[in-house]
């Protein structure tokens, strides 16, 4: 059973101190608050969810048993938390099979660049192992939190899953699909056998739940838990129980997952296995998420180059000095640099990193220099999201949404 006191750090509906010197960092599903320095402490995170850091071992395992070089953000620890991982890889290893589960809540008309960093390690995922991957877009769940209208709501899942597409997955292994238009049969049955086992005041504990929510919100998280369970996708696995579940996601996403491990036993099922990331922070600083909803907070996949250089040059947070005498003395502060801190997410040449790293934190490379070279690389990034997306029409996206037999 799930404790059913909520833990401070669970707790959704907990407030956090106004002052800044008492700050404390506060994460769940929706929020995403550093502490008093602005900063989120992951190794704070591990031990309030209950995590373990992917380790050195682990990667490397990876590495020899697929054969595929190790991701960038596996090597630069943007990946960093996982559960059960080491379950997945005897999987591989002894040819049993299992599939990849992720998602999107789709509340704007095109991703942001904190949006895509999953899609980009799913598609890794995927071609290392070669497996299924079910990817769910929560148009319900947007029109419960941000009051989308469902029609928008529905409008925009189809938008989003251009971005997704574009990131290059495999039609005859991926099947894409929206709550609202696949909730029903093997599905919802799920969903009830999940919400038979979570009492009110397990899910107030998890998630922080009031009185005042909407009594769609407090059945939410079964919808989010179903996937990770093989028998919702009958036209995949038919009625097998015994297929496990790897679940990419950024770290907030845990609470709901440690629900549906406490409930997969309980209903015959393997407990999901996750890899976990940290936050791609907002160009403001990392003490937030970025925002669908201000768009100077992020890079979108649809911004032109102009736009893409206007925000890096104007809105990117620098850990530089705040005159040229204090940068050359002291250097950058690497740790609070946003423009540092995206390259680390897609500049894909390690030694070139290394290089401006070693430079910028010694002070003999200045922030422009560092934001000019951010904005060609996420320039370049982007016109090729961008050219791939011009090539996913309505049918290539009916193709991905069709409920259709896929190959374990």
């Amino acid at each position: 059973m799930v404790d059913t006191t909520p833990a401070p750090e669970e707790n959704g509906a907990a407030a956090a101190s106004t002052n800044p010197e008492e700050q404390e960092q506060f994460v769940d599903p929706w929020t995403v608050s550093g502490g008093a320095d602005g900063k989120i402490d992951y190794n704070k995170l591990l031990e309030q969810f209950g995590c373990s850091a992917l380790t050195d071992e682990l990667v490397k395992r990876m590495e020899r048993l697929t054969g595929k070089p190790v991701h960038p953000f596996l090597k630069r620890g943007i990946f960093f938390a996982h559960r059960d991982f080491a379950e997945i890889l005897d999987c591989y290893e002894k040819g049993q099979p299992f599939y990849l589960y992720t998602g999107r809540g789709p509340s704007s008309e095109a991703l942001h660049l904190g949006h895509l960093v999953p899609f980009m390690f799913t598609k890794y995922l995927q071609d290392a192992f070669n497996v299924p991957l079910v990817i769910q877009l929560t148009d319900d769940e947007k029109s419960l939190w941000k009051g989308l209208d469902v029609e928008e709501a529905r409008r925009l899942a189809r938008e989003n899953a251009k971005d997704i597409i574009a990131c290059g997955f495999d039609v005859t292994k991926t099947f894409i699909f929206s709550d609202f238009e696949y909730v029903g049969g093997a599905f919802y049955r799920n969903i009830v056998r999940i919400q038979r086992c979570v009492s009110m005041n397990q899910v107030r504990g998890i998630f922080g739940f009031t009185m005042d929510d909407y009594i769609g919100k407090i059945a939410f998280p079964a919808v989010q838990a179903a996937p990770a369970f093989p028998d919702t996708f009958p036209h995949i696995f038919g009625a097998r129980k015994d297929v496990r579940c790897l679940i990419p996601c950024a770290i907030d996403q845990d609470p709901y997952f440690r629900m549906t491990r406490d409930v997969a036993p309980r209903l015959g099922h393997h407990k999901p296995s996750l890899i976990e990331s940290r936050f791609f922070p907002a160009l403001q600083g990392e003490s937030g998420k970025m925002s669908a909803s201000d768009t100077n907070s992020a890079i979108f996949v649809n911004d032109t180059p102009a736009s893409i250089k206007n925000k890096i040059t104007r809105y990117a947070f620098s850990g530089g000095g705040a005159t040229l005498e204090e940068h050359r003395a002291r250097g950058a502060n690497l740790d609070v640099d946003v423009p540092w801190k995206y390259l680390n997410f897609f500049m894909e040449d390690d030694a070139k990193l290394e290089h401006i790293g070693k430079e910028y934190a010694a002070g003999r490379m200045m922030t422009g220099e560092v934001k000019g070279a951010l904005t060609q690389v996420l320039s370049d990034l982007v016109a090729r999201h961008q050219a791939a997306r011009a090539q996913v029409t309505e049918e290539v996206v009916d193709a991905f949404m069709a409920v259709r037999p896929i190959k374990i």
